[in-house]
């Protein structure tokens, strides 16, 4: 019995110590955490606009007035003449202040008293990009990028007149028709298309602000076209994107479809035209685009200039030689493009000209050919051999790329 209180007194030791140890970590952490959300709390939220906090500023935006400079707008928010003109001598390197453009937004942060004299000023190039000017007592200007948001659009329709018109009907972004234009360049003559021909598209969309900007990458595509199916789909292989068919093919050609933005083909490859200046019947070994004088025309392929000059009745014109096998001749140009001359290598695409009425011609037009080993072609049937194709090591991941979006491409409705 003389042992028993020295037990009780151990035990009740024991339970002191346990109850000191879930004390420590049972308790103690959920009061560290709750001392953690209160701290949380209390860290002060600054609202920021392009990267400055406004909290105590005044903040004033609009957009430039026609014939308005950065002195006219600066000077009624108390910035004196001999500041603005440092301001414009020191901005030279980053930002030209003569290449501000009316329709442009700016935003003039002020100080919050009576004077609300500017303390920075804003200036929007584009819709992502803008020039910020501190004009605190060292003044600094730097540029910044707004962020871009991207968000996934499909869209899908059927062509009565032209793509153009038919991205419009469908409450979706005409822009995307020039995109679309490029991607089937080499497959498409996009003003040949036929009305019941549709489409199908997986793109993105570009937002700043909330507020549209434009028209993203376009992820995949299809376009029915005379009675045939076009797939496009955009791959990634060894760090270069660009857009293959359904069949790892590239979309690419070694030739253009056409080399210009044409209105309609006004006289088509023949052997036996009557000639509509002489009146007589005569070979007529090219296609003529009919477009408005000054629009661009482009190398149909990559490849050496041999000839860039005026020539009889051809008027201004000039020669491509692409390879040991082709040739293409570009007649009546109003004038050569810039730095075009005999001996230059062009790139597919590159400008090369304007389209004119020089020589013997009735009306603005591009007079087009086409030359195998030699001899001219009609080149409206030329087929154009394919560049080169989704490499053998890549086939694997861009069949499963296919499959993939084939079944969001097939699960659009055409409306």
């Amino acid at each position: 019995m003389k042992g028993k209180p020295i037990f009780d007194i151990i035990i009740l030791i024991i339970l002191g110590i346990l109850v000191i140890l879930v004390s420590h970590y049972a308790v103690s952490p959920v009061i560290k955490t709750s001392q953690k959300l209160e701290d949380k709390k209390s860290e002060p939220v600054f609202r920021t606009e392009y990267g400055i906090i406004v909290d105590s500023m005044l903040i004033y935006k609009d957009k430039v007035k026609k014939n308005q400079f950065l002195a006219d707008i600066l000077l009624k928010y108390n910035v004196d003449y001999q500041k603005i003109d440092l301001l414009a001598r020191k901005s030279k390197e980053v930002f030209d202040v003569r290449k501000i453009r009316a329709g442009n937004t700016y935003t003039v942060l002020c100080k919050n008293d009576s004077l609300k004299e500017a303390l920075f000023f804003i200036y929007e190039s584009s819709h992502t990009g803008y020039v910020v000017f501190d004009l605190g007592d060292s003044i600094h200007i730097h540029k910044g990028e707004k962020e871009i948001n991207v968000k996934r659009a499909t869209t899908t329709g059927v062509i009565s007149s032209s793509l153009w018109n038919a991205m419009v009907e469908n409450n979706s972004d005409p822009n995307l028709a020039n995109d679309l234009s490029e991607i089937y360049a080499w497959t498409i003559d996009f003003f040949g298309i036929q009305k019941g021909d549709s489409y199908k598209v997986i793109y993105d969309k570009l937002f700043v602000d909330e507020n549209y900007i434009g028209v993203g990458k376009i992820y995949s595509a299809f376009f029915q076209h005379e009675g045939h199916d076009f797939y496009a789909f955009y791959f990634v292989q060894d760090s270069i994107g660009d857009y293959y068919d359904d069949a790892a093919g590239s979309m690419r050609r070694t030739f253009l479809k056409a080399p210009l933005r044409f209105k309609r083909i006004s006289s088509r490859f023949s052997y036996n035209r009557l000639h509509p200046v002489l009146k007589v019947r005569r070979p007529h070994l090219g296609v003529d685009y009919a477009a408005a004088t000054g629009t661009p025309v482009h190398a149909v392929g990559s490849g050496k200039i041999t000839f860039a000059r005026r020539k009889g009745p051809n008027g201004n014109m000039v020669k491509i030689k692409h390879n040991g096998t082709y040739t293409t001749a570009y007649l009546h140009l109003s004038k050569f493009g810039k730095g075009i001359k005999e001996g230059v290598y062009v790139n597919q695409g590159d400008v090369i000209g304007y389209v004119g009425s020089t020589g013997r011609s009735t009306g603005p037009h591009l007079d087009f050919r086409f030359y195998k080993n030699g001899k001219a072609m009609d080149p409206l049937k030329v087929k154009s051999p394919p560049a080169k194709p989704v490499d053998s090591t890549h086939l694997d991941a861009y069949h499963i790329l296919v499959q993939e979006m084939k079944i969001q491409l097939d699960s659009l409705i055409i409306k």
